[in-house]
């Protein structure tokens, strides 16, 4: 397993972490296999969506907000239970094919971390399995 950190700027927010992904396969020799993608945080989560149109960044973020509204009759005392919630709804890790040597996403795809209370410095784990 490799990890690397990212610096989040806003509470909510979706960053592109394909080319740092894409890092961790190259330096792992790894030909073909699978490499698994996990966010070690229950405010925070990973996603595969469209990396060619940053619009639907904000599309996802506007929708998630709309569903899980930031004030709302929630129980959780520290005040980011709708950053848990989106958390749990999009899920902390992705697995991804690798093919030779490089991760096999779709022509438009991309892995996105996705950020629910920030701002903060994340952690990203990528494990690795194949020959």
């Amino acid at each position: 397993m490799e990890s690397f950190k990212i610096s989040t700027r806003s509470k909510t927010e979706l960053i592109e972490i394909t080319g740092q992904v894409q890092r961790v396969v190259s330096s792992s020799g790894v030909r073909e296999g699978v490499c698994h993608v996990f966010i070690p945080h229950t405010t925070a989560g990973v996603t595969v969506n469209e990396s060619a149109d940053p619009s639907v960044r904000k599309d996802l973020i506007m929708a998630l907000n709309r569903v899980i509204p930031l004030n709302d009759a929630y129980a959780h005392m520290e005040g980011n239970a709708p950053a848990h919630i989106k958390a749990s709804m999009v899920g902390s890790s992705v697995t991804i094919p690798v093919s030779e040597g490089a991760i096999a996403l779709g022509t438009w795809q991309g892995i996105f971390f996705c950020e629910f209370d920030g701002p903060r410095t994340r952690s990203v784990w990528v494990t690795l399995a194949g020959k």
